[in-house]
């Protein structure tokens, strides 16, 4: 009974903006900034999460969990029956991946020439599903090649043009070195989504590849796990063979995930400090509160009211600005992330400006991906905030002495 009296009278509290207009509005003000913290906090988290999921499903649509390369001479050790039954392996296959200069007669530049057989590159969906000219019905004939998008644009190449590939390691004769040059057939243009493969890359058929460098032997794999984030057990598994070296799909795009870890931190950081900014207002305004109602809490103590029920209202006066904010933030922050592509959309249809260029991010559309752990710990943190900003206030007006709050009345 106690307990709904002190709730009551801490809600009274806040509604009586006539008589204190202002400590109202400063908690309307402590009201909003824990309302747009929490809220931005959780959109801003969940985009960068589905930058991060967009950016990891993407490269791991086009490159192995694990890349296996053997040294000259232990070729041997990339035994692929063997490593196919290793436990947790989905799935190994065979790669020839060298570097060399592509030449058509608008220029020349260098690319990175990845051979593969043809139902290997028609499993990375990534390439496979997104061709804008050509496709993979021709890809396997002799000398024929599919590139990026980019890379097409950049040297003028169209669907069945014919290019120069010069290898980066020459012939070896009995007049020196002279270059290994040859003319591959374009026979499809991808468009992947990531610049790095769309400008760069040249993909060829295993077999031509082998002909072209002159390693008949395969020299390195690419395994697919089951599970992309579990690779201890294999990696240990690699590092007690001899003559072979390999990294994995986090080490060979650490850089990607480092940048979008340290801006998540530090946008995270940022949009805290509205929510703390927000949370000293509760202070200022329950301070200010406890000194207007200096009266009230001496009346009520003397009528029995203990130091503890003075205690409770005030806390609960704060603790309602603070759970109110945080539950309308929940609610726009969840709304917003779930739709943020349909806002985008009807807000570039308002301002006709373009908010999202696919041309700078690759992406097609804006991405959002909501982790329930981290708006669990966005809401405990506001709470928990709000909560111990309401202790000092509450136990100063507890403390007041009601001889002296009825003084001069």
């Amino acid at each position: 009974m106690s307990k709904s009296i002190e709730r009551f009278i801490a809600w009274r509290y806040l509604r009586s903006p006539r008589q204190e207009g202002f400590v109202a509005v400063i908690a309307w003000f402590s009201f909003l900034g824990i309302f747009l913290g929490v809220a931005t906090l959780i959109i801003v988290m969940s985009v960068m999460n589905g930058f991060r999921h967009e950016l990891r499903d993407r490269i791991l649509g086009l490159n192995g969990h694990l890349t296996l390369y053997a040294q000259s001479g232990h070729e041997g050790a990339l035994d692929l029956p063997r490593l196919s039954k290793f436990s947790g392996v989905l799935s190994v296959t065979p790669l020839l991946e060298k570097q060399g200069l592509c030449i058509t007669h608008s220029g020349a530049t260098g690319t990175m020439i990845r051979g593969l057989n043809p139902e290997d590159l028609k499993k990375r969906t990534l390439v496979a599903k997104n061709f804008i000219q050509g496709g993979l019905s021709r890809f396997g004939e002799a000398n024929t090649v599919v590139v990026g998008s980019k890379f097409a644009r950049k040297l003028g190449i169209r669907l069945g043009d014919s290019i120069k590939i010069m290898a980066a390691e020459g012939r070896h004769t009995a007049f020196g070195t002279l270059p290994r040059t040859r003319h591959f057939q374009v026979v499809g243009i991808f468009e992947s989504g990531m610049y790095e493969y769309d400008s760069a890359f040249v993909f060829m058929p295993l077999s031509s590849a082998q002909q072209f460098f002159e390693t008949p032997k395969v020299a390195g794999v690419e395994i697919f796990m089951k599970d992309p984030d579990r690779l201890g057990p294999i990696k240990q598994y690699l590092s007690s063979l001899q003559g072979v070296y390999f990294h994995d799909w986090q080490e060979a795009n650490g850089h990607f995930f480092n940048a979008i870890q340290v801006q998540r931190n530090v946008m995270f950081l940022i949009l805290t400090l509205i929510v703390l900014v927000a949370v000293f207002n509760i202070v200022s305004c329950l301070v200010m509160l406890v000194k207007d109602k200096t009266k009230d809490i001496a009346v009520l103590r003397t009528l029995g009211a203990t130091r503890s029920m003075i205690m409770r209202v005030f806390f609960y006066t704060g603790a309602f600005i603070g759970v109110l904010g945080t539950a309308a933030g929940t609610l726009l922050g969840l709304g917003f992330s779930y739709n943020i592509e349909a806002i985008r959309q009807i807000l570039e249809k308002m301002s006709g400006i373009e908010l999202f260029q696919a041309e700078i991010y690759f992406l097609s559309k804006l991405p959002s991906r909501v982790d329930l752990h981290e708006v669990s710990a966005v809401v405990l943190m506001a709470l928990g905030f709000s909560f111990i900003a309401t202790i000092y206030p509450a136990w100063r007006a507890s403390r007041l002495n009601p001889v002296e709050g009825l003084r001069y009345e």
